[in-house]
């Protein structure tokens, strides 16, 4: 364990150890998506990690899918961002904002425009969402033109300038967990004629584009991108071609120099490996529901260069400190992952709390 507490280059940056703290929804911005009171104080608490990947921040009205999730592409949100930014910068953090659309994920009762949500194809996801009304089935989605596919490409372009706007030290595109960029990926939710349906070539160029637009936008060195190969969850397949893919995609995301791969792993190891040869810039690797004793087990090993945890960070503040001491960790509470106020946000005690 002890390598993950050495430090580590990442895009422009000198991390101080090798733990992420993975992305992960709260549900607490207002519902303009000006980030909530207390985000900058949550953020704060925890910036003695290597690096803040903050919570899926959408790059423009149609890129919402959730209720009360933050958005970054108006001045008021540029705002709420550099006050979480400084506070983080302000203990030494570092903190890369994640740009998340949602893409058919969505439902128009969670949008500030409470219009038909958007995705490569008109295909319902088959799944259910919380709104402010309840949980209702997902409409099907409204398929993009070619032009609103550039369209939304020049969206992400102006987020990442607008957090770049915030102080934030980088971007990462969320390219993962059945969300717009992965929606691209699979024929279950892709059955396009334009270049950006049809073969593997295709289905990933809009997720290049991206990477690239966004690239020449900030740097590459404070661009990066995070994937989930072989994720199965709302109506997401990408079928046999599934691992091709992703080894033509991360092929040519490696040509960009980005700053970092973040990997949802869900258990191919031998795509994993593969992922690995072909990705020459810093890999953190993020693995559900990994065992403590496992911690540091993919640094040591060379697996990844450094290791994101979601539940364990948000549950731990004082996260570094805890894995050095050999301290217990507190348990999440999940019955307040999403909305409400500092109960399970910012309360969660630290040893020298804990002990006082």
């Amino acid at each position: 364990m002890s390598k993950l507490f050495t430090t580590v280059d990442v895009g422009r940056y000198v991390l101080p150890n090798r733990l992420v703290m993975a992305p992960m929804t709260r549900s607490r911005a207002e519902f303009d998506g000006t980030p909530g009171a207390l985000a900058a104080e949550y953020y704060a608490q925890r910036a003695e990690i290597g690096l803040i990947v903050t919570e899926g921040t959408q790059p423009s009205d149609d890129g919402q899918g959730y209720l009360t999730t933050p958005g970054i592409y108006t001045d008021a949100q540029i705002a709420g961002w550099r006050k979480i930014v400084s506070a983080v910068h302000d203990k030494g953090g570092h903190i890369f904002i994640q740009l998340m659309h949602a893409g058919r994920m969505s439902h128009p009762d969670n949008t500030p425009h409470h219009r038909q949500g958007v995705a490569p194809s008109a295909i319902a996801p088959g799944a259910p969402m919380f709104t402010a009304k309840g949980m209702q089935d997902i409409p099907t989605p409204r398929a993009l033109t070619t032009e609103e596919v550039r369209q939304t490409v020049r969206d992400f372009r102006h987020a990442a300038r607008c957090a770049i706007e915030a102080g934030a030290d980088g971007v990462e595109i969320h390219g993962a967990n059945a969300y717009l960029i992965q929606q691209f990926f699979a024929p279950s939710a892709n059955i396009r004629l334009d270049e950006y349906g049809g073969s593997i070539e295709n289905r990933a160029r809009f997720a290049v584009e991206v990477a690239a637009a966004i690239a020449e936008e900030i740097g590459a060195d404070r661009t990066a991108i995070r994937l989930s190969p072989g994720t199965a969850m709302w109506g997401i397949d990408e079928g046999p071609e599934g691992s091709d893919l992703y080894r033509y995609l991360v092929t040519q995301l490696d040509k960009l120099d980005l700053a970092y791969l973040h990997i949802m792993h869900q258990g191919n190891e031998a795509l994993l490996a593969d992922i690995r040869k072909l990705w020459e810039h810093p890999l953190i690797l993020n693995r559900p529901s990994r065992p403590r004793e496992e911690i540091g087990s993919d640094v040591a090993s060379g697996l990844a260069d450094l290791e994101a945890y979601g539940q364990a960070v948000l549950a731990n503040p004082d996260f570094i400190a805890r894995l050095k001491a050999g301290a217990p960790f507190n348990a999440a509470d999940r019955g307040t992952f999403f909305g409400g106020n500092a109960q399970g946000y910012t309360d969660y005690p630290t040893i020298a709390t804990a002990g006082a």
